[in-house]
């Protein structure tokens, strides 16, 4: 297109010199103009050759650019992909309202709050390694703040670090300030609370109908102090239908060296409803456990559908083969519904009896009777799910009984209305 275009303006600029100009150039110039005017049309047609040729390149440049940027995104979005896959974040945040009634006391009203998160990582060879903090101090029992102090900022611990691994679907073995693995019926917590993670070793084993759990953890692990103490346990249990119920059962043994050990947490006296002695009465720090801790526990759980809404039942019994008296508890209980999905619900009953010296009292339900052992009484509970991740509910510890079997018996009460997140 470029070529004619040439030409056209090359010969209109010579029709408009006219004849005249034709007639006084001779045939020699003529021939001349000829050459040079054949040698300008074959540069013009080179030049527009690779005009066409660099427009071609563009192209193929353009189609390997939007290549290459589609692999790019791709890239992208796999990495994306991988580090989501392979890293999870969860966590929750519950609001507190507490109202706890002592005898002799009176009454006491505080807020509080629990925020906790987790980040697991899961790593080649099946292994997954995880790090939790949650708000609180360092007692081993709560994760509670309480709100308050002029608007002070509060204390946020290390509340999980452990790995995993798992050597198979039926088998894994963890280390570390690790989650509680041990079967809790209906998440009792006549032996472990809810908020206690065992710093040890454990590992787990489970079949369709079987699962066998043990581990080991620190007391103390500082030689350095005069109460290092390591503790272990072995856990069984089986899992059938029975009619159109499902049904767990199982023993378990714990071994907690404590005897003549000083209070593990706390002040000297600490021994939360647990028998110690002192060889100097006036001197606190001479106070020891009076027994071992060797625990025997059978656990049962039934879970069956009533009028379309899930009914679970449950039992957890131990005793203490150290002790020679107020060395058994136990908690009989029930609950209806779930508050999971919107509008779904939950309510249940359970009622407790735990002797002094029948668990540990450190480890045991730190809110029930004051904490610790030596108390009985109701448990009423209920909650209502506004959606998947956010509820409302409340605990009420009606008619407890604190220090009964030292002969100081108070009635404790405490309710808990909680508002409650996960994410």
């Amino acid at each position: 297109m470029m070529k004619k275009e040439m030409l056209a303006i090359a010969a209109a600029s010579m029709l408009l010199q006219g004849s005249a100009a034709f007639a006084a150039i001779s045939d020699q110039e003529f021939a001349q103009l000829k050459a040079d005017f054949a040698s300008m049309a074959q540069r013009l047609s080179a030049l527009e050759l690779e005009n066409s040729r660099l427009r071609e390149l563009g192209k193929g440049t353009e189609s390997s650019l939007a290549v290459v940027t589609k692999e790019l995104a791709s890239v992208q979005t796999s990495a994306a992909s991988s580090w989501t896959d392979r890293i999870k974040v969860k966590g929750d945040f519950r609001y507190r309202y507490e109202e706890i009634d002592v005898q002799g006391k009176g009454s006491r009203e505080r807020n509080r709050i629990r925020a906790r998160a987790s980040l697991t990582a899961k790593l080649a060879n099946n292994v997954e390694v995880a790090l939790g903090v949650a708000s609180g101090g360092d007692d081993p029992v709560s994760t509670n703040q309480t709100l308050g102090g002029g608007g002070s900022t509060k204390d946020v611990r290390l509340d999980l670090a452990y790995f995993k691994w798992n050597a198979s679907d039926q088998f894994y073995l963890t280390g570390g300030k690790v989650k509680n693995f041990w079967y809790r019926p209906q998440k009792s917590q006549l032996l472990w609370d809810g908020d206690y993670n065992p710093e040890g070793l454990g590992a787990a084993w489970s079949s369709e109908h079987f699962f066998i759990r043990a581990g080991g953890n620190w007391l103390e692990s500082d030689s350095k102090k005069s109460n290092k103490q390591f503790s272990w346990g072995l856990q069984g249990g089986s899992e059938f239908t029975l009619g159109q119920a499902s049904v767990t059962v199982g023993v378990g043994y714990f071994d907690l060296s404590t005897k003549g050990k000083a209070s593990f947490f706390g002040d000297d006296d600490d021994f939360y409803g647990n028998s110690f002695e002192c060889s100097d009465p006036n001197n606190l720090s001479t106070c020891v456990y009076k027994y071992n801790y060797e625990e025997i526990e059978v656990f049962a759980t039934m879970s069956m559908n009533v009028a379309d809404l899930p009914l679970r039942l449950f039992a957890d019994y131990v005793e203490n083969l150290d002790a020679d008296q107020f060395d058994t508890g136990f908690i009989l209980g029930a609950k209806l519904g779930k508050a999971s999905s919107p509008g779904s619900w939950e309510a249940g009953y359970a009622y407790q009896d735990l002797e002094a010296d029948a668990a540990f009292g450190l480890l045991s339900d730190s809110d029930f009777a004051g904490g610790g052992t030596d108390g009985k009484g109701h448990r009423i509970t209920g909650a209502y799910a506004i959606n998947k991740q956010w509820k409302f509910g409340f605990t009420w510890f009606l008619n407890n009984e604190a220090g009964d079997n030292r002969g100081s018996a108070v009635d404790y009460d405490r309710f808990m209305l909680d508002t409650s997140f996960k994410y």
